[in-house]
């Protein structure tokens, strides 16, 4: 596992409160190790990139703890509460003895994202759980860049899904990342080029190192659209946004995708 940069100012300040929350809502014990991992410390953070962590939790979680949580991590998340220069929070538990032996479709205890935050604040502790194929992809970018921010390495509770269930996930998540191509034009296409670079090479880049992966690669008219969610994840925006344009760039990434993954 990378070191990768060092974590400072707002991220540690706001990874550190994520802690803090995590901690204080869950019983003494039930927390094994918090992993920071995504733009954070590969590639750098985007002017509208999440703050990404990962955990791994001793069991589950009981409906009071996921209440309390929720709690926690709204005045750190939300916009309306967080502090100016701290950003969204994307928090993902597994329970260490679900994802280890590793397989496959692997589970989530909780989530926390600010898209799911209506939800999380009306469920009376009932947060969402259950099989979720892009756990493969997390664990793999947790293994290969998380940092900790407590507990061990994250080697020592994580065993890495072998290439082939990181393909299955991407696969797997087609349909609802298509479902979404209308409203989040720009991270919907550049997932998509994600999914297609790591399954032609291996290797799992950041999402603009992914779309000039895959803009090399595709005719011109498709690699315009490309280019443009790209330069709207580095300034901030959406990019390209006449649906006839987007949806046949979606076409075709998802053509090289199912060609890719053989």
């Amino acid at each position: 596992m990378s070191d990768g940069p060092i974590v400072s100012g707002p991220v540690a300040a706001q990874a550190d409160a994520a802690l803090a929350a995590l901690t204080e809502a869950l019983a003494p014990g039930t927390t094994l190790g918090l992993y920071l991992y995504g733009s954070a410390v590969a590639g750098g953070l985007r002017p509208d990139s999440d703050l990404d962590l990962f955990g791994v939790v001793r069991r589950r979680l009981t409906d009071v703890e996921r209440t309390a949580l929720v709690a926690g991590l709204v005045p750190l998340s939300w916009r309306a509460e967080r502090p100016v220069d701290w950003r969204p929070l994307e928090l993902t538990l597994v329970v260490a003895d679900e994802v280890r032996p590793w397989h496959y479709p692997p589970r989530f205890d909780f989530q926390y994202g600010e898209w799911l935050r209506e939800e999380l604040l009306a469920g009376d502790g009932k947060a969402p759980a259950g099989l979720q194929p892009d756990v493969a992809i997390q664990v793999r970018m947790v293994l290969d860049l998380g940092r900790p921010l407590a507990g061990p390495p994250a080697a020592a509770l994580l065993e890495a899904p072998p290439h082939t269930d990181v393909v299955r996930a991407m696969l797997d998540e087609l349909p609802s990342l298509l479902a979404d191509l209308e409203t989040d034009t720009r991270n919907v296409l550049l997932t998509l080029a994600r999914a297609w670079s790591t399954m032609a090479t291996g290797e799992l880049r950041p999402k603009d190192a992914a779309a000039d992966w895959a803009i090399e690669r595709l005719a011109e008219a498709h690699g315009a659209v490309l280019a443009s969610a790209r330069r709207a994840y580095l300034v901030g925006g959406e990019g390209a946004s006449e649906p006839a344009r987007v949806r046949s760039a979606a076409t075709e990434l998802v053509a090289r995708i199912r060609e890719a993954s053989g």
